[in-house]
């Protein structure tokens, strides 16, 4: 079986306890928390291991873990030292992340423009390798913190934007603390797959199904030949069938957080997901 959860700032920012009994009202298995864009009541620094077990234990009390902490920062930040207080924070949120119950922090790969929007030079190596010195710093401080790195790729934008760019970065950075937030609509490109769905899933799964430790999971639509925006799951053409069987048989158990919900149509995403999983793995 799956593990189905979503993401806390799509309930927008509250305090903790309020945000807590928003969403376990819902009944997800999971949350992925970004900090500063979910909890009004915890900001940069201000983690302790009381801080972190009080967010824990709200969210614990109504049935939903924290699955993963969000940290979005850009690493290759074409300013060092913004790049360096990004890399701090962080650092930071690795050093409690265990308090939180949870093992995983996570972010995407950056680009060469501070906002981590699209950028000419972002796919060349330079970039590359300024990503690599970041992660290899930040895997290395998970090591000794008992955390896990979380890397998220996205297509056509951000530094690593294909399966192949993520199994080297992978190979480059061999550390047991460095993982992967699988994102299959994200790493479709802008003009569509040049294959399956069914083959997409599979050569990822291949490349690094043994890294996923969370998957991102929303949906897409092809309209003259270019992708368009991102759409709650079950309202594309996403194969969910194809991937909840793939994620059962390789990476069972897994999270698998919805993206792009709203609070009005959680319910009914959540119970749409939860019946093809189980449809699927009988």
């Amino acid at each position: 079986m799956l593990q189905f959860g979503i993401r806390a700032h799509d309930f927008g920012r509250h305090d903790t306890q309020t945000l807590a009994r928003l969403i376990g009202s819902h009944r997800p298995d999971s949350i992925q928390l970004a900090l500063s864009k979910a909890l009004s009541d915890a900001g940069n620094g201000g983690l302790s291991p009381g801080a972190a077990r009080r967010i824990r234990d709200a969210f614990a009390s109504r049935g939903v873990a924290v699955s993963v902490l969000g940290c979005y920062i850009n690493p290759v930040h074409p300013d060092a030292d913004e790049r360096e207080k990004g890399l701090r924070r962080f650092e930071e949120h690795l050093r409690f992340v265990r308090d939180l119950g949870c093992a995983v922090v996570g972010t995407e790969t950056g680009s060469l423009n501070p906002d981590c929007s699209f950028h000419p030079d972002t796919r060349k190596g330079g970039a590359f390798e300024t990503l690599i010195r970041s992660v290899e710093r930040l895997t290395r401080f998970a090591e000794k913190t008992g955390a896990v790195v979380g890397l998220e790729a996205v297509a056509d934008q951000h530094t690593v934007g294909s399966v192949e760019a993520m199994a080297e970065l992978l190979r480059r950075v061999d550390s047991p603390a460095l993982g992967v937030i699988w994102d299959p609509v994200n790493l479709i490109p802008a003009e569509g797959l040049g294959e399956s769905q069914h083959d997409f899933f599979r050569r990822a799964l291949d490349a690094f199904g043994d890294r996923i430790v969370a998957v991102h999971v929303k949906d897409f639509s092809m309209a003259g030949g270019r992708k368009g925006p991102p759409t709650p799951a079950g309202t594309g053409e996403l194969d969910l069938e194809a991937l909840f069987r793939m994620l059962a048989e390789r990476k069972p158990w897994i999270d698998v957080l919805l993206e792009n919900t709203k609070p009005e149509t959680v319910d009914e995403t959540l119970a749409l997901v939860r019946r093809i999983a189980e449809t699927v793995t009988r």
